[in-house]
């Protein structure tokens, strides 16, 4: 063998045992104190009883939760952590693997299964300054979630996903949240009249759906909240956004330590002081938009004659009833142009249900300071300030 040859073989297997060495094995209390650290939680919220080190696989054994130091930790078992690396002091992990979860108390019985996550990034040092300094992932998912009482199913979900997606900048991250198949039983409910009304109404039984969508660029505080959806089967559809500005990293961090110091504090004085610490970061925030929207699915129909039942008279006279007292209602509060907006849209749902929609976008960002005190000194004045509109049956 060559003299060259000879020095790429020993080379080679240097690199070998210096990679089998104990100075290149993870260190698992270290990732465990980092991963506490990035929770942003007093104490150390993940515990275990042991930590199982083996190649890049990391498994914490009778590991406990306890997000409140006050209350008794939670017990999750065995969570196994695979595809772990060491990444500049931090850490990276492909995925995370949780035990099914089966809780008890008193009569009720809560079980979730599958439950994952992955490609999570832990910090080497968890400042909050930026977000290459917070715990990140890119997905996380559980399968079937139940809850039941006395043995039978009340709620339940088939599947649940999340989804981050950070900028290679680190500036901004976009998030959505989809829960399938939600099922709620509520024939079970043990007050007589709230009973009838939910059958009056076809809600014994829901089936539907949630999901969120948006972004928020961290570096200019701007959260847009694109996306917020309720959609049940023979009921409708409720969606919503928002988008606000002001909430940067530095808040997320005084509003952490303002939390903390309420939950650490129990006298009355340290809770007026916390409270007023969030009403002063409250004023640091600026409102950019806002809408509602309700898409009909039948319930609306429904739930006229229902309330018509109650008054003794038809549902197409309740929603009579209905049109003639929204102007009158709405005299009282001196608001005119709203008055008519709210009027004619009523007016025209009521005559034909489809959608009704409820939009605020200001000309320009409005502080949060200008809209309480409009609302604490001249009410009236917020449907302006706000840049308030209200439709019926607006194309989709």
């Amino acid at each position: 063998m060559s003299y060259a040859g000879t020095m790429r073989a020993l080379a080679a297997g240097g690199a070998l045992m210096m990679m089998a060495g104990p100075a290149f094995s993870l260190d698992g209390t270290d990732l465990m104190a980092k991963l506490n650290a990035a929770m942003g939680m007093p104490g150390a919220p993940l515990a275990a009883q042991t930590i199982d080190v083996r190649g890049s696989t990391v498994t914490l054994r009778g590991a406990t939760y306890k997000p409140v130091e006050a209350d008794p930790a939670i017990t999750l078992g065995d969570i196994t952590l695979e595809g772990v690396e060491e990444d500049n002091g931090g850490y990276f992990i492909e995925t995370v693997a949780f035990p099914d979860v089966t809780a008890t108390e008193d009569k009720t019985t809560v079980t979730i299964s599958d439950i994952s996550m992955s490609g999570v990034t832990v910090p080497a040092t968890a400042t909050g300054d930026s977000l290459d300094s917070v715990l990140l992932y890119e997905e996380a998912s559980t399968g079937p979630m139940k809850v039941t009482v006395d043995g039978k199913t009340v709620f339940s979900v088939a599947s649940s996903s999340s989804a981050t997606d950070v900028a290679e900048d680190q500036s901004a991250v976009g998030f959505a949240i989809e829960v399938d198949g939600i099922e709620a039983d509520l024939s079970t409910v043990e007050d007589a009249k709230s009973r009838e009304a939910l059958q009056s109404l076809g809600m014994t039984k829901l089936s539907g759906t949630m999901s969120l969508s948006g972004s928020w660029q961290a570096e200019e505080g701007v959260v847009d909240l694109e996306e917020y959806v309720f959609d049940f089967a023979n009921v409708g559809k409720l969606s919503m956004a928002l988008s606000f500005s002001g909430y940067t990293m530095d808040f997320v961090r005084a509003a952490q330590q303002a939390s903390q110091a309420m939950e650490a504090n129990a006298g009355k004085e340290a809770q007026d002081a916390a409270s007023l610490a969030m009403l002063g970061l409250m004023q640091r925030l600026t409102f950019n938009s806002a809408e509602i929207s309700f898409q009909d699915a039948g319930i609306t129909s429904r739930a006229l004659d229902y309330a018509g039942k109650e008054q003794g008279v038809s549902g197409e006279n309740m929603a009579q009833m209905l049109k003639a007292m929204t102007p009158m209602m709405l005299a009282q509060y001196n608001v005119p142009k709203l008055q008519n907006m709210v009027t004619e849209a009523v007016n025209t749902y009521l005559d034909n249900p489809g959608n009704l929609t409820i939009s605020a976008e200001p000309e320009n960002p409005v502080p949060f300071p200008m809209i309480m005190g409009a609302a604490m000194g001249a009410p009236n004045t917020l449907p302006d300030v706000l840049g308030v509109t209200v439709e019926a049956n607006r194309r989709q």
